[in-house]
Parts: structure tokens; C-alpha cells; sequence
């Protein structure tokens, strides 16, 4: 019969220690997400609001499926390996978002589908805005820069929204809001990289509404 050995609890505790200095140290994916969704959305919001005219669009376009799509989806995939449920849904989501905008803009400028009746478009932007409505709930237990960016974000969607099915001023409010929306990302980018690099906070991002 073999001898059963008492384990020696010292000798486990250093194991552990071992391992963790071993293990990878994985980065936060959130900061490049945020970067590629606020950048894209300052873009196309000072278009909405008539910072800068509509022949900027072909501007957006690329950028929204590079930056705004590409980065995004990565950010999301690379949440998903993390077991982040939350960070996987929304990053992949507004990536695929913002190819829907690019490939729509780049299809109908070359001439491969008519233009979509507004009233299309706008019925898509308020489901868009239905479905941060919804993220935004859990954003309560997310630091107050991650909360009010679902929040200036679900606003937006239904204003541009209501501007694409025939309230003129929603398209222009909608964008203000927007340009905001994506100012609010990139701070909340910017704060997460520089406490993640410095290791402490250096810019808040305030605690959590619901603990």
C-alpha cells in the first residue's frame, strides 16, 4: 500500500508565488476599444452637427471600418479570452456597427445599391439606441466614465434617430450629443491607459453607482 505524504503548506505557498510570477500579465483590451469607438464618433458627430461639411463623409467611412470596426472587434475577442460578457458584447457590437455605417456609405458611393429611405435608417438608429438602453443598465456597476458614456450613447441613437424619420433638429442635437458621446470615450480611454500605466489613479473614473 503506498504512503500517503502530509503536504507541507510553506512549501505550497511558495509554488503559488512561483506561478503567479510566471503567469503572463494580460492587458486591459478596454482602452483600445474605447479609442477606436470615441475617435470614430467625434469624426462623423462633427458632420451631424455641421462642424465640418458632408463631403467629409468619405473621410469616416474608412476610418469607421478600421479604426471604429477593426479595433473594436479585436477589443472584444480579446474581452472574451478575459471572460468579460460585458466588454465582448459591446465592443464586438458597435465594431459590426460601424461596418454596417462604412459598408453602407462605401456601396451606395459606388453606385452598387440604391440610397436606404430614411426611414429605414432611422428605424435602425432607435433599435440601436434600444440596445444600449440595455448595456447601459449594467454599466451601473462599471465606474461612472464607462456609465455616462452609455448614457450620452443611447441618447444619441434615438435623437439621430428621430432625425432620420422627420424631426429635422434631432440629426443636428443628435450630433452635439454625439460629439460629446465620443469626447467622453476617449477621455475614458485616455484615463485607463495612463492608471494602468503609472499603476494607480492618476484620472478619475469615478466608482460604481451600484455597488
Amino acid at each position: 500500500m503506498a504512503s500517503i505524504h502530509p503536504i507541507d503548506p510553506n512549501k505550497m505557498g511558495v509554488q503559488l508565488a512561483i506561478a503567479q510570477q510566471e503567469a503572463p500579465k494580460v492587458s486591459n483590451p478596454a482602452p483600445l476599444g474605447l479609442a477606436g469607438f470615441g475617435l470614430t464618433t467625434v469624426m462623423l458627430s462633427t458632420i451631424n452637427c455641421n462642424l465640418m461639411p458632408a463631403a467629409a463623409v468619405p473621410v469616416v467611412a474608412p476610418l469607421a471600418f478600421a479604426y471604429g470596426g477593426v479595433a473594436q472587434i479585436l477589443a472584444g475577442i480579446f474581452e472574451y479570452r478575459n471572460g468579460n460578457t460585458f466588454g465582448t458584447v459591446a465592443f464586438t457590437s458597435y465594431g459590426l456597427f460601424w461596418w454596417w455605417y462604412a459598408f453602407m456609405v462605401w456601396t451606395v458611393g459606388a453606385g452598387w445599391i440604391k440610397p436606404p429611405a430614411p426611414v429605414g435608417v432611422g428605424l435602425t438608429l432607435v433599435l440601436w439606441g434600444v440596445f444600449t438602453l440595455y448595456m447601459w443598465v449594467s454599466t451601473f456597476k462599471a465606474n461612472k466614465g464607462v456609465w455616462s458614456v452609455f448614457l450620452l450613447l443611447w441618447i444619441t441613437f434615438f435623437l439621430l434617430g428621430a432625425g432620420d424619420l422627420g424631426w429635422a433638429a434631432g440629426k443636428v442635437i443628435g450630433g452635439w450629443v454625439g460629439l460629446f458621446t465620443g469626447l467622453d470615450a476617449l477621455y475614458v480611454s485616455f484615463a485607463e491607459v495612463t492608471n494602468g500605466t503609472f499603476g494607480r489613479s492618476v484620472l478619475p473614473l469615478g466608482t460604481p453607482i451600484v455597488k
